[in-house]
């Protein structure tokens, strides 16, 4: 992967051979196998690049052809390379070769606009078009490679980073108070809706699944749709349905091991998602005679586990059998002691640019970045969006269809066989069913528990910020809580999709990791094919005979241990041990907690009685069963704020 950069002159006066000179200074915090750049006129093009695949280790990016007068910049892995260059007619002779920019020139030669609907990757990149005197960029469909720009009546300015562009003598630091009071009114993970903005108010960004365009003096940016040619598919019968998800599930992880010569690794959890990437990966690359290398977080030495029975903080033994299940994986087992969200709060930062929700799982989600970069990890495969796709079939939700179907018969079987499945009586399932097959009940029984969390932006400062009017409105208080989804589960998960905001995050997260400790991060699960292809299979597949999940279940057979594939009565609970770590800390944190509540600025911009009541009730410890407790979250949203305006304005 790459970070590229690039400024554009709309007066087409040329510009100064070190006019990106700080970008590419700036640039330097990242590893890089080679940095260069190209600028002809009034364009400016700079690549700072990480060597992954076989083709990028010799590929010159930017790159210009002189006879077509088209330049590129591209951070991008695209992995249908061959489904293009059968469209492309690349001579077969050509086709081992040749490089992802060259293929993303071809694509846009011929299908112009529209090429970003047809890749399959990982990819921001912008072409310079000197026949149309135009810039034309894009992002992929769900922001796992970011793109960040700067414009005024002079120039634009675009990188893969931010603090690049702040580095430009013309591009001020300002706070975007309206992005930090929605950041703030936003109860659950996500950052505001409009991911065009960011905090600082005088850099935009390009969202996922858009397209830029740059003619003289007019920036346009558009949506591109990948999925909307999904049509339902029809099978015989179910093993017909496995089998072609295993084709095609097969076809998305091996297209991201066979580019790369560096060794291979694996997110590894005890669960059915990061099992089946690992499962099928350990058997692709076996052929090859190369190991997996997963990388699994455990707990901290001497964590008294908390959690209900049916909920597992150390997932180590269902990991074991899926290793030793898998074969051909070499795996560790990582506790990260000394580390916590606390005292990644500042690692984080740098990494992000911007302020941050997910502190929970911070430290373990970097500590195996830096163990898989520092063992010589080039690809790091993860399931992180399986629930949507691979894994996607709730029991609860099918059956809802089915009592309104008065399909009394088939539902009276699958409720008994997912009784015993799960261990649960007949009679509880029974009264959750209710809840989902009518609306009125779930939302009366989500009302009563709404208000868990406080609302942390102060009123005042959101007022200021012009967004006062939207902390009454749950569809934007709870974006991504499930309130604010068709009650159908297929159209649910349709929204899901069609809505790029509640995957942005986890997109930027990877990207920016990715550049810190030079690695690919790369999702199967979140394919387009694979997508595509679980969009297009009927829901019955996903619920059969008992089983939640049904599909992965099934095709998994010989992939996953049975106890893995077929478990239905244990979960796994990621950073339960997350207080037990901050411990230590404790009394560093209440300190710096109290002096953010005497901050004039901190009063000002957030809710500083949710703030104060949530410290008293930490002032003397909490209890490590309290790792999920709203008073946590207030705490460590507030001194991540906190900290990031020290640092910043």
């Amino acid at each position: 992967m790459s970070a590229i950069a690039g400024i554009y002159r709309f007066s087409q006066d040329p510009l100064d051979v070190s006019a990106g000179a700080p970008i590419m200074e700036s640039l330097k915090r990242y590893p890089a196998d080679r940095s260069s750049v190209w600028q002809l006129g009034h364009v400016w093009f700079g690549c700072h690049a990480q060597w992954i695949t076989q083709q990028s280790a010799h590929e010159l990016l930017p790159f210009y052809c002189a006879e077509r007068r088209l330049a590129i910049t591209a951070d991008a892995i695209i992995d249908n390379r061959h489904e293009l260059m059968d469209g492309l007619q690349v001579p077969p002779r050509a086709r081992q070769a040749m490089t992802d920019g060259e293929i993303l020139l071809l694509a846009y030669e011929k299908w112009g606009e529209s090429m970003p609907e047809r890749l399959v990757g990982d990819f921001a990149f912008m072409i310079w078009d000197g026949n149309k005197q135009m810039l034309f960029g894009a992002r992929d469909f769900s922001g796992a490679r970011t793109l960040y720009y700067h414009r005024n009546g002079e120039q634009l300015a675009f990188c893969t980073a931010i603090r690049p562009l702040l580095s430009l003598p013309y591009v001020h630091q300002e706070l975007n108070e309206p992005w930090l009071a929605e950041f703030l009114a936003i109860s659950g993970v996500f950052e505001p809706p409009d991911l065009s903005t960011t905090v600082y108010r005088h850099i935009e960004q390009l969202p996922p699944s858009h397209t830029l365009t740059v003619r003289s003096r007019q920036v346009s940016v558009s949506r591109y749709y990948s999925l909307t040619e999904t049509s339902p598919l029809q099978l015989k019968t179910s093993e017909e349905y496995q089998e072609a998800f295993r084709d095609v599930f097969n076809r998305a992880v091996t297209s991201r091991l066979q580019r790369t010569s560096r060794m291979v690794g694996a997110h590894l959890s005890g669960g059915l998602d990061s099992g089946s990437v690992a499962g099928f990966a350990a058997k692709a690359l076996e052929r090859d005679h190369r190991k997996l290398h997963t990388f699994s977080y455990v707990p901290e030495d001497g964590f008294e586990d908390w959690t209900p029975k049916r909920r597992l903080a150390d997932e180590r033994p269902l990991i074991r059998q899926t290793v030793q299940h898998a074969g051909n994986i070499e795996d560790s087992y990582l506790s990260f002691n000394g580390r916590s969200p606390f005292t990644d709060i500042d690692h984080w930062l740098d990494i992000m640019e911007t302020p941050y929700k997910f502190f929970e799982n911070s430290f373990w989600l970097r500590g195996i970045y830096e163990q898989a970069h520092e063992r010589g990890v080039g690809i790091l495969l993860n399931g992180a969006r399986g629930n949507y796709s691979i894994s996607w079939g709730n029991a609860l939700d099918y059956y809802a269809k089915l009592m309104k179907k008065m399909a009394w018969v088939r539902l009276r079987e699958e409720i008994n066989q997912y009784s015993m499945n799960i261990g649960v009586g007949r009679k509880r399932i029974i009264a959750e069913l209710c809840k989902q097959a009518f609306p009125l009940l779930k939302r009366r029984h989500a009302a009563s528990s709404a208000n868990e969390f406080p609302q942390l932006v102060n009123p005042e400062f959101a007022r200021q910020a012009g967004v006062y009017d939207k902390l009454t409105d749950r569809q934007f208080t709870e974006i991504g809580s499930g309130e604010d989804l068709p009650s159908d589960p297929v159209e649910a998960r349709k929204y899901h999709f069609d809505s790029y905001n509640v995957w942005s995050t986890t997109g930027t997260s990877v990207s920016k990791l990715s550049l810190q400790y030079p690695l690919w991060a790369h999702d199967p699960t979140n394919d387009l094919r694979v997508i595509r292809f679980c969009l297009s299979v009927p829901m019955e597949q996903y619920v059969q005979n008992g089983l939640d999940r049904a599909l992965i279940r099934r095709s998994a057979q010989g992939y996953l241990p049975d106890n893995v594939r077929l478990n239905q009565r244990l979960k796994g609970i990621q950073a339960a041990d997350i207080l037990h770590r901050m411990a230590p800390h404790w009394e560093q944190m209440i300190r710096e907690l109290d002096q953010l509540c005497r901050d004039s600025r901190m009063q000002q911009v957030l809710n500083i009685s949710v703030v104060r009541e949530a410290l008293d009730e930490a002032r003397n410890g909490m209890h490590p069963s309290q790792a999920y407790s709203p008073a946590i979250k207030v705490l460590m949203r507030s001194l991540i704020v906190y900290r990031f305006l020290e640092r910043n304005f």
